[in-house]
């Protein structure tokens, strides 16, 4: 089974909403960091211009990536320049370094 990263950036008060809809579509793990940049939205009252964001990173099946990126992108809108974006991209290979073995992706849905 392929895999898929789902990478997203999103504002800092739609984490909540992101996560929930994650956790309703069964997702079982993912990384959350807080990340600081500028893209078509700069805070220009910012010495530096950046804003804070939220990064979101999830491995998943690539049957369910485009659901994943949806519900993301469903969850964390509000119609303004800084919502973010989401990213789909193939894994080549997924190791766990637990048991330094590749691991096969199982689709849970």
């Amino acid at each position: 089974m392929k895999t898929n990263a789902v990478i997203a950036i999103v504002r800092t008060d739609a984490l909540e909403q992101v996560e929930s809809c994650l956790q309703d579509l069964g997702i079982e793990g993912l990384s959350i960091s807080q990340v600081k940049g500028y893209g078509e939205y700069e805070n220009f009252y910012s010495q530096d211009h950046m804003t804070v964001h939220i990064r979101i990173e999830i491995f998943t099946a690539e049957s369910k990536a485009e659901e994943v990126a949806r519900c993301i992108m469903k969850a964390a809108h509000v119609g303004q320049p800084d919502d973010g974006i989401v990213t789909i991209s193939p894994v080549h290979k997924f190791y766990r370094i637990r048991t330094q073995s590749e691991v096969a992706y199982h689709d849970n849905s």
